[in-house]
C-alpha cells in the first residue's frame, strides 16, 4: 500500500493510498480531513451565543431549548449526509468499478458499475466560480450506439483533487483498462 499526499481544489490536504491487489485489479482512495474540533466548536459557540442573546431579550427559556436540539441535529445531519471521510475507487478488470464514499458517522455509500458498460474514464475540466478545476469521470458507453456515451459518472466529487493527483488515478484506471482491451485477443480465445 503506498500513499501520497496532494491538495484538494480549495487548497485543504488531501492524502491518495493507492493499493495494487492483483495485476488487473487496483484500489484508489482518497482520504479527506476529518473534522476538526476547532471549527466545530466555533459553529457550536455561535449558535449558542446567538441562541443567549435572543433569550436575553425575550427572557423565553424555549429559545436555549430549541438552539440546543437545533445544534444537535445539524451535526448528526451534517455528519450522516454531508461530511465525506474518504472516498474509494475499486477498478477490477475482468468486473468492473466500484465507488464507495465514508461518510464522517461511518455511512458508506457504493455504485458498483459494469466493465462492459464503460467505456472510457478520462480527466475533463469545468469552470466554477472563476476558476478551471479538473474532475475524473467515467464515460458509459451507449447501448444503442457503440460509438457513443450515454452517461457521465463524476468520481471524487466531495474531495476535489488537483490535477497532479487526478492524473495517477488516471494511470492506474487506463493500465487495466488497456489490459482489459488486449486480454481478449491475446489469450487465443476461439
Amino acid at each position: 500500500m503506498e500513499e501520497r499526499r496532494y491538495r484538494s481544489a480549495s487548497g485543504a490536504p488531501i492524502a491518495l493510498r493507492r493499493r495494487q491487489h492483483s495485476a488487473s485489479c487496483r484500489e484508489l482512495a482518497v482520504r479527506c480531513p476529518r473534522l476538526q474540533l476547532r471549527s466545530l466548536s466555533a459553529v457550536t459557540s455561535a449558535v449558542w451565543l446567538a441562541a443567549y442573546g435572543l433569550f436575553v431579550l425575550s427572557e423565553n427559556s424555549m429559545v436555549l431549548s430549541a438552539a440546543i436540539f437545533i445544534t444537535l441535529v445539524g451535526l448528526i445531519i451534517y455528519l450522516h449526509f454531508v461530511k465525506i471521510d474518504q472516498e474509494s475507487l475499486l477498478v477490477i478488470g475482468s468486473l468492473g468499478i466500484q465507488v464507495t464514499s465514508s461518510y464522517a458517522s461511518g455511512k458508506e455509500s457504493t455504485t458498483f458499475i459494469e466493465m462492459g458498460r464503460v467505456k472510457d474514464v478520462v480527466i475533463n475540466e469545468a469552470i466554477h466560480m472563476q476558476k478551471v478545476i479538473y474532475y475524473l469521470c467515467i464515460l458509459l458507453q451507449d447501448p444503442a450506439d457503440p460509438q457513443g456515451v450515454s452517461e457521465v459518472v463524476p468520481l471524487f466529487q466531495s474531495s476535489k483533487p488537483r490535477l497532479d493527483c487526478l492524473i495517477e488515478v488516471y494511470k492506474s484506471c487506463q493500465e487495466i483498462l488497456e489490459q482489459r482491451k488486449t486480454a481478449p485477443q491475446s489469450s487465443g480465445i476461439k
